[in-house]
């Protein structure tokens, strides 16, 4: 797993590193680094470097430091590379070093017609504006900058990250630098990686400044497809449909059969062995049965069924079904609430109590709400309910889905996901999520729950990205069928052209 830090980490092990190594090294191992990608970009787009022009943007902090030295390199290697300084002053010893290598300062008024000639001129611009500390939007000075690179066709770098965006929490107010690569030394940022903000990163290069062993146990991370290629093995010669895991399914009802079927679906393609499908005797279960003849249905109490070894709970249910969701979570295997069965937890007191009374069983319980069904059971304590504050009340994994779904444990431990795409929003892709997400619990109990989670996060966006490559509408039905070509993607470990 890829750790994230916040810049208060940052910044302390930044400084511990720094009362160890001669000043001034660690921006000039960051400026080394930005170089070396300018160049390749540069290579890329014009085939030499000879004629080259570079912009550099920078401010008046240490990123600005990082550009300057960047460009001195680049300078050294014939590029022709232009400073336009946005700020009152920049980094002294950046400066003086960017211009002993042969680099210059625009001069004179930066108004916008010197803004737009310099950056339409150019074939590479590196924003050195903020860096990691700055919050809020940018002043008019770097917001017109960062507007008219933005409208250039250059090869647009960015140092740390764009400016404009927040290195913690991923906002962007008002305008951000878009970047085609992002090169940040030490260690990953939140920001890189959440939205809106990741719209403005584009590749992400990590580079490293000596600073890992400095960094403690992260609290954030990405989710790695290594773990998740651990999670897809194939069956054993020996295993039969038992030893694979049964999971159980509550869903649907005579409003939203269909939520039924794509739990199930998201459920076969899981690795389990079986699928159960509760028949509460309103239709559903022929219309599953139809589809899935290989579900077995069964209207008895599923609870005592000891092979039985992980719930769904909730794709299509309506208000009458709350009794079924109380039913489920008594059980003790794990339990993935999702849709009705979230609006019932958020008006019941009861089933509430029932999640911390599980929680203390050592019990493995998954909540997934949409947007809208996080603030049903965040309730009256709206914003100031983050997913940390809501796993550690209710004793839950919390799959919060959206745009950069992420993923947060009891512990506070979260995942950021980078694999979903705009195409899963839509109808009935939640309910293949719930599914899939049940049954690699049912079929990999000897794993950590958080692992798994993450995992299926990770799968069904992978899924939707194989669908999105049929070139029309992605619809849930498209998500299902697509499992397992993502399955088999994590196994080989061939993930050429998914954003992952």
């Amino acid at each position: 797993m890829r750790g994230l830090y916040p810049v208060e980490v940052v910044r302390e092990a930044e400084n511990a590193l720094m009362t160890r190594v001669p000043e001034g090294s660690l921006m000039q191992r960051a400026a080394r680094a930005i170089a070396v990608e300018c160049v390749r970009q540069v290579r890329e787009r014009r085939g030499r470097l000879v004629g080259a022009h570079v912009i550099l943007l920078v401010g008046s902090g240490n990123n600005g430091g990082d550009a300057l030295f960047a460009g001195a390199h680049l300078a050294l290697r014939g590029l022709s590379v232009r400073a336009i300084c946005v700020a009152a002053s920049c980094h002294d010893a950046g400066a003086r070093a960017f211009t002993a290598a042969g680099g210059r300062f625009v001069s004179g008024d930066l108004d916008l017609s010197t803004l737009e000639e310099e950056c339409t001129n150019a074939d590479l611009i590196v924003d050195g504006i903020v860096g990691i500390g700055a919050r809020g939007a940018l002043r008019d000075a770097a917001a017109h900058a960062v507007e008219r690179a933005n409208s250039s066709g250059a090869v647009r770098v960015a140092v740390d990250l764009p400016s404009g965006v927040d290195a913690d929490t991923g906002d962007v107010d008002g305008v951000a630098f878009d970047a085609d690569v992002t090169v940040t030394p030490g260690c990953l940022k939140p920001g890189l990686f959440l939205v809106p903000g990741r719209s403005h990163v584009g590749d992400v290069l990590l580079v490293d400044i000596g600073l890992e062993p400095e960094l403690p146990e992260p609290d954030s991370r990405l989710i790695d497809p290594v773990d998740v290629a651990g999670l897809v093995t194939k069956p054993q010669e020996n295993d039969h449909k038992y030893q694979r895991g049964v999971v159980a399914v509550a869903a649907g009802s005579r409003v939203y059969p269909g939520a039924a079927i794509l739990a199930v679906g998201g459920s076969r393609y899981s690795g389990v062995g079986m699928v159960r499908f509760l028949d509460r005797a309103d239709g559903v279960a022929e219309k599953v049965v139809s589809v899935y003849p290989d579900t077995v249905c069964d209207g008895s109490d599923l609870r005592s069924d000891a092979k039985v070894r992980a719930w769904v709970c909730g794709p299509g249910f309506t208000e009458s079904d709350a009794s079924t969701v109380q039913m489920v979570l008594s059980s003790d295997v794990p339990v993935v609430l999702d849709a009705g069965a979230l609006r019932s937890l958020a008006t019941d007191s009861e089933l509430r109590s029932e999640c911390r009374r599980r929680a203390e069983r050592g019990c493995t319980m998954v909540i997934t709400p949409h947007a809208g069904e996080y603030a049903l059971v965040a309730g009256s304590d709206g914003e100031s309910m983050t997913p940390q504050r809501l796993a550690r009340e209710l004793g839950v994994i919390v799959v919060h889905k959206g745009p950069g779904t992420t993923i947060t444990a009891p512990s506070g431990l979260s995942f950021i996901d980078t694999a979903g795409v705009p195409d899963l929003a839509c109808a009935g892709s939640g309910d293949v999520l719930t599914g899939l997400m049940a049954g690699m619990l049912a079929a990999r109990p000897d794993q950590d729950p958080l692992v798994v989670v993450t995992a299926a996060v990770w799968l069904h966006g992978v899924a939707a990205q194989c669908a999105g490559r049929r070139q029309r509408p992605v619809v849930a039905t498209d998500v299902r069928d697509c499992l397992p070509e993502a399955i088999a993607a994590a196994r080989s470990g061939n993930l050429e052209g998914l954003r992952v």
